[in-house]
């Protein structure tokens, strides 16, 4: 991990626009703090989705079950605190077997550990790994439904969601179903105020990158000098993460220097909002078929069911 985080960070620095991989906020203490702002009262993609996700949960068991679908194996996608899963795991007993895979190993094993003792019938193993780049896992002959909650989808940009579709095609294999949060597109104010928390944990979040390469890479970023920064970018319909330089300084990263102006940014993230149908789109160019849409009270939050046919 060390060398591939080296290298995408140096490549991303000499950018003309640096950035920053959002992967690489979830070590640990990154999978912590994001657990906190699940918590936070302006973040409402997480509680309007797991208050959304009983609903789709009755509505998938009548669709398996019409369908005729007795067994199914269900892998999560950048599976972090597993919370979310809960909801298809009481509802679909025709889930058998559940695979998680998440880049940060220790988090996803504590949070395993857990589920597996609310479902002790269940089979559930943990897949460590980038989740963003094909994965081979070792699929029974029951059906294979991924699950990709908590609208991570829009921190791909388009092209890249369109990969990543592609790819879990390949991974979940023929006659598969996919299962993903989608983040709408809303009013400005109310997208904002979920990525600048009060209580700054976003902001915690966001630095957590710099503690990481100071640790793990040998850097000498002072965060003190650095700000959380997040805005709408209404054109590309995306809200953008940065780190903002307070100052103009200079920080070494195994041995090269990278100076910084002041207010020049590290762009750390993207999170798109979708349409539905615009998201829609998106999966049917990248293989799948649209099967349904489950849509939040005031269109705050979208979940969309595909399925791979072919």
């Amino acid at each position: 991990m060390s060398n591939a985080f080296l290298q995408d960070v140096l490549s991303g620095l000499r950018l003309p626009q640096k950035a920053l991989s959002p992967k690489y906020f979830y070590d640990q203490q990154g999978s912590k703090y994001f657990d906190l702002i699940c918590e936070l009262d302006e973040y409402y993609p997480y509680r309007t989705e797991l208050a959304l996700l009983p609903e789709v949960a009755r509505d998938l068991k009548s669709y398996f079950k019409s369908r005729l679908v007795n067994r199914i194996q269900l892998v999560e996608f950048g599976a972090g605190s597993l919370h979310k899963v809960k909801p298809l795991l009481q509802e679909l007993p025709m889930i058998q077997q559940f695979v998680a895979i998440d880049i940060s190993g220790e988090h996803l094993k504590h949070a395993s550990a857990e589920l597996s003792q609310s479902f002790p019938q269940l089979s559930i193993k943990v897949a460590q790994g980038d989740f963003t780049q094909p994965i081979k896992l070792q699929l029974s002959d029951a059906t294979s439904v991924g699950f990709f909650p908590g609208s991570t989808i829009g921190n791909f940009e388009p092209e890249g969601a369109r990969d990543f579709l592609k790819n879990a095609r390949t991974t979940l294999g023929k006659d598969s179903y996919m299962l993903l949060g989608i983040d709408t597109k809303k009013d400005r104010q109310l997208l904002e105020a979920a990525y600048n928390d009060s209580k700054n944990i976003t902001a915690e979040f966001n630095k957590n990158i710099l503690v990481r390469m100071n640790r793990e890479l040998g850097a000498d970023f002072n965060l003190d000098q650095f700000e959380h920064d997040a805005i709408f970018n209404q054109q590309l319909g995306r809200i953008e993460m940065h780190l903002r330089s307070r100052v103009s300084q200079q920080v070494e990263i195994s041995g090269e220097h990278f100076e910084f102006k002041q207010g020049e940014t590290i762009h750390t993230e993207n999170s798109y909002k979708y349409d539905p149908e615009e998201f829609e789109e998106l999966a049917i160019k990248a293989g799948w078929d649209s099967e349904k849409v489950w849509l939040a009270p005031g269109g705050l939050f979208a979940v969309i069911l595909l399925h791979n046919k072919g």
